[in-house]
């Protein structure tokens, strides 16, 4: 959780690249070290910086971002760009990802989730859960799941959210088998309608967890954190 992603970011228009540079130092598990508007000055300089992740525009004066990425030596790349076109070209060389422009917070952060995975695989659970659903039987990736709270609509059932931005109505279900389901390193309830993956905490306080979570709001998700919760949280946290 401590561990924090080097990254550069590459745009050749100004205020796309302050606004880039404003969502990424809002998000806790990267380190912005360098950022670039000249795709020339990227490349005669990326090589002698010590970087885990490149954000880059595709569409630039002179070399590109499919072009420069070509070059990174297998180096992790996210695509932000207003052209859904070279979506292809893009995932042919492996990219993490393919942000379409305005970059939404919520959209970045899901992208760098992918990229943690990546780079760091260990951080990755690969368990997966057979859960009922509504739309019949989901295989879930334990790694995609962010949050579980109470349904608003039957309290037996539950709503799963998950890091692409989706959500699984989860039925007829308890948080006891669910949290016996799950990694118990990696998940915990944090009050009676919610329980969280820790990878989403950023801030938490003595009654409420702030958590990077952005689904359809510029404001990042606040949960209660409940006092008969508090201490199995904090010693998870503490690891």
């Amino acid at each position: 959780m401590n561990t924090k992603l080097k990254c550069l970011l590459l745009d050749d228009e100004l205020p796309g690249l302050s606004y880039l540079k404003l969502l990424c130092e809002q998000i806790p598990e990267l380190d912005v070290i360098r950022s670039f508007n000249d795709s020339e000055v990227f490349m005669k300089e990326f090589s002698g910086l010590e970087f885990d992740l490149c954000i880059m525009d595709i569409e630039m004066p002179g070399i590109n971002g499919i072009q420069l990425a070509s070059l990174l030596e297998g180096k992790p790349v996210i695509f932000t760009t207003a052209y859904k076109e070279y979506a292809s070209d893009a995932f042919d060389l492996n990219a993490i990802d393919y942000v379409i422009k305005p970059v939404k917070p919520e959209r970045l952060q899901q992208a760098v989730s992918k990229a943690i995975q990546r780079i760091n695989p260990e951080n990755k659970t690969s368990k997966h859960l057979r859960l009922n659903t509504d739309k019949g039987i989901a295989l879930l990736d334990v790694c995609q799941l962010i949050c579980v709270r109470t349904s608003e609509i039957d309290s037996r059932d539950k709503t799963a959210l998950l890091s692409n931005g989706t959500s699984l109505h989860l039925k007829n279900i308890s948080f006891e088998k669910l949290i016996s389901l799950l990694p118990s390193a990696e998940f915990c309830r944090v009050n009676k309608k919610e329980l969280i993956a820790i990878s989403t905490v950023q801030y938490f306080s003595g009654d409420q967890i702030t958590t990077n979570i952005y689904f359809q709001s510029e404001k990042p998700m606040i949960v209660s954190l409940g006092e008969t919760y508090r201490t199995g949280f904090v010693s998870k946290i503490n690891r």
